[in-house]
């Protein structure tokens, strides 16, 4: 054993352990790893302007975000739920996931991170006011908010969603992304005939762009 670690330029575990650093870890564990957060987007209602709430989760190897759910009141029942569905097998948000960073929020309740750990999903909170740590998480927030949200005037929880769920497809399949090489997350695989052409298209009247070539 001690020949096999030696040829690959892996300590023993006790040293492995002192000197394993955080971005270490990051890069050996990114395809099993998500990390989740809140953000909060201002509504206008009848009543006036709303806070919602907004969980989403994203896997840090393929970058792939997931809204877990909106709502203006994130308390214990509704986040309990929320962990049972990100567990499901198959289908779960965190179905191929072993691990998911958090921040210290009290919302990320006992019963919530228990939720979690039922459907084999281990949470590691981070300590306080250290965002650099769920740095992906952190950048998706800063994404979504400065290229769409902070554009919008939304009506309603119903818009909010639309939106969102608009963005995340611009943000998945048409949006260059640099921490990927400038490529896109999930292109179109599908063949097109050879076209010497290039249309602009776009989502939510224009707010969105991209190119592809015409057909």
């Amino acid at each position: 054993m001690g020949n096999i670690l030696r040829r690959h330029d892996i300590v023993p575990a006790p040293k492995r352990s002192q000197i394993t650093t955080w971005k270490d870890f990051l890069a050996a564990h990114m395809n099993v790893l998500a990390g989740f957060d809140f953000f909060t987007v201002e509504v206008l209602t009848w009543r006036g302007l709303v806070t919602y709430y907004v969980l989403f989760f994203l896997h840090l190897e393929s970058r792939r975000v997931s809204v877990a759910g909106i709502t203006r009141h994130p308390d214990q029942e509704w986040m309990e739920q929320i962990g049972r569905n990100a567990t499901q097998e198959t289908w779960g948000y965190l179905h191929s996931c072993r691990y998911v960073l958090h921040d210290r929020d009290t919302k990320f309740c006992a019963s919530f991170r228990s939720a979690l750990a039922s459907g084999g999903v281990e949470t590691i909170p981070l300590p306080a006011r250290s965002p650099n740590l769920n740095a992906f998480a952190e950048r998706w927030v800063r994404s979504v908010k400065q290229e769409c949200l902070s554009k919008l005037i939304l009506f309603g929880e119903g818009p909010l969603a639309r939106v969102l769920t608009e963005y995340s497809r611009h943000y998945h399949s048409e949006r260059n992304h640099q921490g990927k090489g400038n490529r896109l997350l999930f292109p179109d695989r599908s063949k097109h005939p050879q076209s010497r052409g290039v249309e602009c298209h776009h989502r939510l009247g224009g707010l969105l762009k991209y190119y592809k070539r015409a057909a």
